[in-house]
């Protein structure tokens, strides 16, 4: 691709990132699965999909419940390859967030030795285990998390940083350093992960650079 070529091509998704991220009402703030809100792009959730059939996880953690839209999108998915179950962690406690039998909800924060001991037992050392990120979204935090976490993914599975559209790439400019600058941060001394770009085929995502692959 020529260098105007890629350029044109870069301001085009910049563009359109900003546009869809700061529409009014807010998109993202308006998308729903099974009735409940899940506050992310469907491109990535469309990923999601594709990432589970492929890795095929025994468990999925998630850090950031929220409404528990995605934890639900998640577990649906599980039923759908026959096997997984999601944890998902949140310091908040909201009332009604959907049952499954495949979802365990916990209530703390996601870098606390209470919650990371709770998740250590409840997997075992032959399960295969994908991460999501998607809590506070500081720097210092999802740096903290992906050093928490990283143990836990398996060899050829993932940990996937979102939100690293923040902090100006390309959205909210002038908010903290945050998941992007983590994700660089955390790879210069974890060389057994590295950003699997081909996650991003579909051009819009939340997760810039956020799809890390365990290679080893």
């Amino acid at each position: 691709m020529k260098i105007m070529d890629r350029l044109l091509r870069r301001f085009v998704i910049r563009s359109f990132t900003r546009l869809y991220y700061h529409s009014r009402p807010r998109i993202w703030n308006n998308t729903f699965w099974a009735g409940i809100g899940v506050d992310k792009c469907p491109l990535d959730l469309w990923t999601y999909q594709e990432m589970l059939f492929e890795v095929r996880p025994d468990v999925v953690v998630e850090c950031g419940t929220g409404m528990g839209g995605s934890a639900l999108f998640l577990a649906h998915q599980c039923d759908l390859i026959g096997k997984g179950r999601v944890i998902t962690v949140d310091v908040a406690d909201l009332p009604n967030r959907p049952h499954h039998a495949r979802i365990t909800y916990l209530h703390g924060s996601s870098v606390e030795d209470t919650t990371l001991q709770q998740i250590r037992v409840s997997i075992k050392s032959t399960d295969t285990v994908l991460v999501v990120l998607d809590s506070d979204h500081s720097k210092q935090h999802v740096l903290d998390e992906l050093k928490c976490y990283c143990g836990f993914v398996s060899v050829g599975s993932y940990i996937v940083v979102e939100d690293g559209i923040t902090g100006g790439h390309p959205v909210k400019p002038r908010q903290w350093p945050g998941p992007m600058e983590a994700v660089l941060e955390f790879l210069k001394t974890h060389s057994n992960f590295v950003i699997d770009k081909s996650r991003e085929k579909f051009l819009l995502t939340f997760n810039p650079n956020g799809y890390l692959k365990r290679v080893r």
